[in-house]
């Protein structure tokens, strides 16, 4: 038994890194500059335990983690997990292009008895119905007669160093009975936590686009809260700690909703449903909320600094934070953007900083300069992202005496913020 891991980012590397301290494992990614950085032992995602990698790629005779991006290498492998993007489109459909790419590269070297198991984030139904026949058309196989597939939904959570691969249950499945023992038998061999087998793929599939969906409404939930507590005059997170003294209160907090998954992964549902016939309502309606956030944000603190007598146009303006989340170098579907986008149409001048995002990513995904250094004497400052470096930040020396603080996660000193959600 010979793996392939197909795509090398948040959820691909730990993945190959886990199953080489086991098995002989070839980690490929179409990218070669990110095949030369893990071969020299760097990785931008800060997802990677790069001192297992060490261990991994040094192997033995019968295991060992070996990176590519050379498709011919491919074809020495038996088992393929692909763990490709599976982001949305401009008009919020789901773009199933670099799935597809990779089912037809791996069609190319798909032989009798292989399997095909998939990881990246899909509707229900998609496996079988859209990746398949492409495998079929490439390969010239038949399907779950010369080769079968699995899926096995990915789990990562970036920047999380305490829930990590192995120690959260992996939902297994597969085309047939014995293919599906075999995939949940292959992933028992390295997560602790242990697996559960799905009765069938479609059923591991719906499993992942609930659970961020879900997430999803909770969270609109209580941004939806903000949003008429704002206009009451009075703290979501006073009323949200006085209600979550009753046992049962679920204690979301407000908040951009963006990532790879809980701000993407609802619309691959709806788009399922709408295939179906059916319109969802509820989680549309969450999605809804949660994408107008950034706009609530911008306009809020243009009316704070109105109140307070600053010339909105030409004002400056910092927003700390660009990455989706805190701790984390991660940029994907950042609503901090939305945010940005409103005060440049309010007329603002606005500087954006962040440790941890790489500026040569956020210029290509989203043209922003970030600065290299927080200057002084801001009209606005927007703490987006609670990463721990904005903790301590001497917030008085970079505001003018009538400037705007506005705290999108209730993480600085209350005391000291004009506005928060």
């Amino acid at each position: 038994m010979k793996i392939a891991i197909i795509g090398l980012g948040y959820v691909g590397l730990p993945l190959a890194i886990e199953f080489g301290k086991k098995y002989p494992v070839l980690g490929f990614d179409i990218d070669a500059t990110r095949v030369a950085e893990l071969n020299n032992g760097e990785d931008r995602t800060l997802e990677a335990d790069l001192a297992g990698m060490q261990i991994a790629m040094k192997g033995s005779a019968n295991r060992g983690l070996a990176f590519s991006s050379t498709t011919d290498d491919l074809k020495a492998c038996n088992i393929f997990i692909v763990t490709v993007p599976t982001p949305i489109d401009h008009f919020k459909k789901p773009d199933l292009t670099p799935l597809l790419k990779a089912s037809e590269m791996l069609a190319k070297v798909l032989k009798k008895g292989d399997i095909v198991i998939y990881e990246s984030t899909v509707y229900p139904g998609c496996t079988e119905e859209d990746c398949v026949p492409v495998l079929e058309k490439t390969s010239g196989l038949i399907f779950n007669q010369d080769f079968f597939c699995g899926y096995s939904p990915e789990r990562i959570n970036p920047g999380d160093k305490i829930n990590t691969l192995t120690k959260i249950k992996k939902v297994t499945s597969g085309s047939t009975p014995a293919i599906a023992k075999q995939v949940d038998e292959l992933y028992q061999s390295i997560i602790t936590a242990g697996t559960h087998l799905a009765p069938s793929i479609k059923v591991a599939e719906a499993s992942k686009a609930i659970e961020n969906a879900q997430r999803d409404v909770n969270i609109s939930f209580v941004n939806e809260l903000a949003l008429i507590f704002d206009k009451i005059g009075i703290d979501t997170h006073d009323v949200l700690a006085a209600a979550g003294t009753k046992w049962n209160f679920l204690k979301y907090q407000p908040g951009l909703v963006g990532g790879h998954c809980i701000g993407v992964d609802p619309y691959y549902l709806a788009h399922k449903a709408e295939s179906l016939g059916y319109h969802p309502q509820v989680i549309l309606s969450g999605r809804r909320v949660n994408d107008t956030m950034g706009m609530f944000v911008a306009n809020k603190v243009v009316k704070l600094m109105i109140g307070k007598g600053i010339p909105i146009k030409g004002a400056k303006a910092l927003v700390l934070g660009v990455t989706f989340k805190e701790n984390c170098p991660d940029i994907r579907n950042s609503k901090v953007i939305d945010i940005v986008h409103e005060l440049h149409q309010f007329g603002l001048q606005v500087d954006v900083y962040d440790p941890h995002a790489d500026a040569a990513a956020v210029k290509a995904e989203y043209k922003i300069d970030l600065i290299q250094k927080m200057e002084q004497g801001y009209d606005a400052v927007i703490l987006a992202v609670s990463h721990q470096e904005f903790k301590n930040i001497p917030y008085q020396e970079i505001l003018q005496k009538t400037s705007v603080l506005f705290d999108t996660k209730a993480f600085i000193d209350r005391n000291i913020v004009d506005g928060r959600l």
